[in-house]
């Protein structure tokens, strides 16, 4: 049987991954991402992997973001982690019909200008982190934002805040300090400190109505936020398998690399025919059993690296180290309520019993 040749952008992400993240990585996670491995990203074209063709994108399916994701990730999860807050003011752009549309959708989608995003505050209703006041033909945000990666590389950032109306406002903001926005220093962090987390103080900041491109009822958002949470985040398998390379090159842990991958391939294999199901909603215990097994999985596989590496294992340069760091960053990534229950849930029925 003649082997599918795989599609281009994942031949590219290989490629920028093997020659360009993969051996800084240990530096970077020190030092920080630098803006030459930002501007390789842009070049690649992998910032347009799902956006429209139309507008310069790739219009790739979703397999193929998954994938590209899982490359970048296991490659260096903190470059992967700046670029992949891009793709869903992408999204947003794509599905939107309000002015910003032509205005953004084309530089982001060829990689002329890089987006992060400020919206996971919105998360934490009843508090209401930042609002978005209407006045004098656009938006006033105040509050603060607690996360925002990437500051310092992205150009453009997606903001959100909660109206009176109990509205989610999205609207775009040039990322860098302004009048209304004033950043935090560089948040010191036990994993991705290099991705440059900061936190974002609004006192003000007023943005033209031409800016927004979106505003839906915030129930409605919540109830699309749980479900795309529900996911299994493609960058656990990227952390888990190259960890899992790093025990197959050792030969006494070869046997243990052979049966780990069996297992996450099955989880891989599953977690993603769910997600790719006509009616997803349908199956969200399974999803997110899914989800916390392939955390699961992850930790195992991070952990063995830990192990075959020995003491060797702690020091700040070991690649099995960074990446057991990188995994517990991942087990609170983009993390809702219903994820945290379920996964709590799964690691109290894993407990042994206690002896009588």
């Amino acid at each position: 049987m003649t082997a599918i040749p795989p599609h281009p952008l994942v031949t590219v992400a290989r490629r920028l991954a093997a020659d360009v993240l993969a051996p800084q990585a240990g530096r970077v996670d020190q030092e920080g991402v630098p803006a030459t491995s930002i501007e390789a990203v842009k070049r690649s074209g992998l910032l347009g992997v799902s956006a429209p063709r139309e507008y310069g994108g790739a219009g790739a399916p979703a397999s193929v973001a998954r994938e590209v994701a899982e490359i970048l990730a296991g490659a260096c999860c903190s470059t992967w982690f700046v670029q992949t807050q891009h793709h869903t003011p992408v999204k947003l752009l794509a599905e939107s019909q309000f002015p910003v549309r032509e205005r953004l959708l084309g530089p982001l989608s060829t990689g002329a200008l890089l987006s992060g995003i400020a919206y996971a505050h919105i998360r934490s209703f009843p508090r209401v982190p930042v609002r978005a006041t209407y006045e004098r033909g656009g938006w006033r945000f105040d509050g603060t934002v607690p996360w925002y990666t990437g500051w310092g590389l992205n150009d453009v950032m997606l903001l959100a805040g909660l109206s009176d109306t109990d509205e989610v406002v999205f609207a775009f903001a040039d990322a860098r300090e302004q009048p209304g926005l004033r950043a935090s220093p560089p948040m010191r962090l036990a994993a991705l400190t290099a991705a440059r987390t900061v936190s974002l103080e609004l006192k003000g900041l007023r943005l033209p109505e031409e800016s927004v491109v979106l505003r839906t009822p915030r129930e409605k958002f919540a109830l699309a936020d749980r479900d795309r949470a529900a996911n299994t985040n493609p960058a656990v398998f990227g952390v888990a398998y190259a960890a899992l390379d790093l025990l197959a090159a050792h030969p006494d842990a070869a046997p243990t690399a052979r049966s780990l991958r069996t297992r996450l391939d099955s989880v891989r294999r599953t977690a993603y025919a769910l997600t790719d199901h006509h009616q997803p909603q349908e199956h969200m215990a399974d999803r997110l059993a899914l989800k916390t097994r392939a955390y699961d999985l992850m930790r195992t596989a991070t952990t063995a690296a830990i192990v075959t590496g020995g003491g060797r294992s702690l020091d700040l340069n070991s690649p099995a180290q960074r990446l057991a760091r990188e995994g517990l960053f991942l087990l609170v990534q983009g993390q809702t309520s219903a994820v945290r229950e379920a996964h709590l849930t799964s690691l109290a029925d894993q407990a042994p019993p206690t002896p009588r």
